[in-house]
Protein backbone atom coordinates (compact mmCIF):
# COMPACT_ATOMS: atom_id res chain seq x y z
CA UNK A 1 0.00 0.00 0.00
CA UNK A 2 1.24 3.47 -0.89
CA UNK A 3 1.39 5.91 2.02
CA UNK A 4 1.27 9.66 1.61
CA UNK A 5 1.56 12.36 4.25
CA UNK A 6 0.18 15.89 3.98
CA UNK A 7 0.06 18.86 6.35
CA UNK A 8 -2.40 21.56 7.23
CA UNK A 9 0.35 24.13 7.77
CA UNK A 10 -0.94 26.91 10.01
CA UNK A 11 0.98 30.20 10.02
CA UNK A 12 1.33 32.72 12.84
CA UNK A 13 -1.45 34.73 11.14
CA UNK A 14 -3.84 31.75 11.30
CA UNK A 15 -3.72 31.20 7.58
CA UNK A 16 -2.81 27.88 6.03
CA UNK A 17 -0.30 27.24 3.29
CA UNK A 18 -1.70 25.50 0.23
CA UNK A 19 -0.31 24.77 -3.21
CA UNK A 20 -2.36 25.92 -6.19
CA UNK A 21 -1.95 23.42 -9.01
CA UNK A 22 -2.37 24.54 -12.59
CA UNK A 23 -2.17 21.83 -15.21
CA UNK A 24 -3.05 21.91 -18.91
CA UNK A 25 -6.65 20.91 -19.57
CA UNK A 26 -7.61 20.61 -15.87
CA UNK A 27 -9.36 23.28 -13.78
CA UNK A 28 -7.02 24.68 -11.13
CA UNK A 29 -7.15 23.09 -7.70
CA UNK A 30 -5.31 23.30 -4.40
CA UNK A 31 -3.51 20.63 -2.37
CA UNK A 32 -1.81 20.52 1.00
CA UNK A 33 1.99 20.24 1.02
CA UNK A 34 3.27 16.69 1.36
CA UNK A 35 3.94 13.54 -0.60
CA UNK A 36 4.92 9.91 -0.48
CA UNK A 37 6.54 8.10 2.41
CA UNK A 38 9.82 6.60 1.18
CA UNK A 39 11.51 3.45 2.54
CA UNK A 40 14.41 5.60 3.78
CA UNK A 41 12.13 7.76 5.95
CA UNK A 42 12.46 6.94 9.66
CA UNK A 43 8.77 7.68 10.30
CA UNK A 44 5.71 9.25 8.72
CA UNK A 45 6.52 12.47 10.54
CA UNK A 46 10.07 12.38 9.15
CA UNK A 47 8.61 11.91 5.67
CA UNK A 48 6.33 14.89 6.20
CA UNK A 49 9.21 17.07 7.39
CA UNK A 50 11.27 16.02 4.34
CA UNK A 51 8.38 16.84 1.99
CA UNK A 52 7.81 20.25 3.62
CA UNK A 53 11.51 21.00 3.22
CA UNK A 54 11.50 19.90 -0.43
CA UNK A 55 8.28 21.65 -1.45
CA UNK A 56 8.49 24.95 0.43
CA UNK A 57 11.93 24.99 2.11
CA UNK A 58 10.11 25.15 5.42
CA UNK A 59 10.25 23.66 8.87
CA UNK A 60 7.10 22.74 10.74
CA UNK A 61 6.17 21.65 14.22
CA UNK A 62 3.78 18.74 13.83
CA UNK A 63 0.93 19.04 16.34
CA UNK A 64 -1.13 15.88 15.71
CA UNK A 65 -2.65 13.52 13.19
CA UNK A 66 -5.84 15.15 11.99
CA UNK A 67 -7.39 12.66 9.54
CA UNK A 68 -6.71 9.53 7.49
CA UNK A 69 -8.16 8.66 4.10
CA UNK A 70 -7.71 5.07 2.98
CA UNK A 71 -8.54 3.31 -0.27
CA UNK A 72 -7.64 -0.19 -1.44
CA UNK A 73 -4.16 0.85 -2.56
CA UNK A 74 -3.39 4.14 -0.82
CA UNK A 75 -3.40 5.67 2.66
CA UNK A 76 -3.18 9.44 3.11
CA UNK A 77 -2.41 10.83 6.55
CA UNK A 78 -3.20 14.49 7.18
CA UNK A 79 -1.36 16.21 10.01
CA UNK A 80 -2.00 19.51 11.72
CA UNK A 81 1.22 21.53 12.00
CA UNK A 82 2.43 25.02 12.84
CA UNK A 83 4.92 26.63 10.44
CA UNK A 84 6.96 29.78 11.03
CA UNK A 85 9.37 29.95 8.09
CA UNK A 86 9.21 28.92 4.47
CA UNK A 87 10.62 29.99 1.12
CA UNK A 88 8.92 28.86 -2.03
CA UNK A 89 11.90 30.18 -4.02
CA UNK A 90 14.21 27.61 -2.38
CA UNK A 91 12.11 24.51 -2.98
CA UNK A 92 13.92 21.41 -4.19
CA UNK A 93 11.33 18.67 -4.74
CA UNK A 94 11.91 16.58 -7.87
CA UNK A 95 8.25 16.86 -8.89
CA UNK A 96 8.61 20.64 -9.18
CA UNK A 97 10.94 20.42 -12.15
CA UNK A 98 9.39 17.43 -13.94
CA UNK A 99 8.13 18.13 -17.45
CA UNK A 100 4.37 18.18 -17.89
CA UNK A 101 3.58 18.50 -14.17
CA UNK A 102 2.14 22.00 -14.51
CA UNK A 103 2.65 24.84 -12.06
CA UNK A 104 2.90 24.81 -8.26
CA UNK A 105 2.10 28.17 -6.61
CA UNK A 106 2.25 28.56 -2.85
CA UNK A 107 -0.61 30.56 -1.36
CA UNK A 108 -1.82 31.57 2.09
CA UNK A 109 -5.52 31.03 2.62
CA UNK A 110 -7.44 32.16 5.71
CA UNK A 111 -8.18 29.15 7.90
CA UNK A 112 -11.89 29.99 7.90
CA UNK A 113 -15.01 28.60 6.25
CA UNK A 114 -14.88 31.48 3.77
CA UNK A 115 -11.24 30.82 3.01
CA UNK A 116 -11.89 27.14 2.31
CA UNK A 117 -14.99 27.95 0.25
CA UNK A 118 -12.81 30.16 -1.97
CA UNK A 119 -10.58 27.30 -3.17
CA UNK A 120 -11.08 23.82 -4.62
CA UNK A 121 -9.04 21.89 -2.05
CA UNK A 122 -8.33 18.26 -2.95
CA UNK A 123 -9.17 15.72 -1.84
CA UNK A 124 -12.69 16.92 -1.12
CA UNK A 125 -12.84 14.79 2.03
CA UNK A 126 -10.09 16.77 3.77
CA UNK A 127 -11.81 20.03 2.80
CA UNK A 128 -14.98 18.76 4.49
CA UNK A 129 -13.04 17.61 7.58
CA UNK A 130 -11.45 21.06 7.90
CA UNK A 131 -14.77 22.85 7.42
CA UNK A 132 -16.38 20.64 10.06
CA UNK A 133 -13.55 21.24 12.53
CA UNK A 134 -13.59 25.00 11.96
CA UNK A 135 -17.38 25.12 12.29
CA UNK A 136 -17.26 23.13 15.52
CA UNK A 137 -14.31 25.09 16.87
CA UNK A 138 -12.43 21.83 17.32
CA UNK A 139 -9.40 22.44 15.12
CA UNK A 140 -7.62 23.60 18.24
CA UNK A 141 -4.42 24.80 16.59
CA UNK A 142 -3.58 27.48 19.13
CA UNK A 143 -4.58 25.32 22.09
CA UNK A 144 -2.45 22.45 20.80
CA UNK A 145 0.74 24.47 20.47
Amino acid sequence: MIERVRAVLVTADDTMLVIRRTRPGIPEYWVLPGGGVEPSDESREAALNREIHEEIAGKADIVRLLHTIETDDERQLFYLARIATWSFDDRTGPELSAEGRGEYALEEVPLTLEGLDGIDLKPEEIAQVLKGAIGAGSLGVAASL
